[in-house]
């Protein structure tokens, strides 16, 4: 399961985003849905922590359907030249022959594979994630305010980490079978989830998404009418399934992420 679960999280690195900007409205992407912090144009901001929480959904599986959504916080990874994401959270996926979902949390720091957690999640268990980026150094802490358990771990990695923008991510994961091998899994059936406490801080100074430091994007993930691939490896937008982000709270600390199926990309 570990090594499944790990194929199928990697899709959220960087070369697996692909955006199509369209101005004064949300960013739309081939598998993520929720929202992102950059810098405003002409300016920079390196984010170097993003924290957030929420209830963990339950799945809906479908007989013959291979589905699965991941849901998480991370740093790095909008641009689609970025060549790292640090990030952790929860996934999700129904095999096609049960009718009940296999839940995991996991980790990862792009370009390496995603690691499992080998701790208890289900649907309703409320999740509270943080990344903390110093240097060479990622901070990754998630805990179960459920269950009671918790779990972190720093890792000191050797290639340049990506901490221009934080981000909390609804997701539809790739499967690869080879490095050049790779397909977007069909988002599977959420519901919703809500994402709360969300923060990050950004060229020292702390806020939520609607601090005027930086730009919060909301991303849609789109089933029809984008076109895209993952950088030459073919797999491009998979399925009916996608998610659309609702309107930030008042206090920026909050919203809504909803899967629906046939999500159009408006023409700009």
């Amino acid at each position: 399961m570990a090594a499944v679960i790990a194929a199928l999280v990697a899709s959220t690195r960087a070369d697996a985003l692909t955006f199509a900007s369209r101005a004064g409205s949300p960013q739309a992407s081939s598998n993520w849905a929720g929202y992102a912090a950059s810098a405003p144009a002409g300016t920079a901001v390196n984010f170097t922590d993003v924290t957030g929480t929420w209830v963990q959904p339950k799945i809906r599986c479908v007989k013959g359907r291979a589905d699965a959504a991941a849901f998480w916080v991370g740093l790095g990874g909008l641009s689609t030249s970025s060549q790292s994401l640090e990030q952790l959270g929860t996934s999700a996926q129904c095999n096609g022959s049960s009718a009940t979902a296999a839940y995991d949390v996991w980790w990862e720091i792009i370009p390496a594979a995603a690691v499992h957690v080998p701790l208890k999640v289900m649907p309703g268990d409320k999740l509270s994630a943080a990344v903390l980026v110093n240097a060479q150094r990622v901070a990754l802490s998630v805990k179960s305010l459920t269950r009671g358990w918790h779990f972190s771990k720093t890792i000191t990695v050797g290639h340049a980490l990506d901490v221009s923008s934080a981000e909390w991510v609804a997701e539809a994961p790739t499967s690869c079978t080879s490095s050049s091998s790779c397909r977007l899994v069909t988002l599977a059936d959420f519901g919703q989830v809500v994402f709360a406490d969300a923060a990050t801080t950004g060229n020292g100074h702390p806020g939520t998404l609607v601090d005027p430091t930086w730009i919060a994007s909301p991303i849609d993930l789109v089933s029809r009418g984008f076109s895209s691939s993952l950088l030459g490896r073919g797999a491009a937008v998979s399925g009916d399934s996608g998610a659309l982000p609702g309107q930030l709270a008042a206090d920026g600390r909050g919203f809504t992420v909803t899967w629906q199926q046939n999500v159009a990309q408006p023409i700009p």
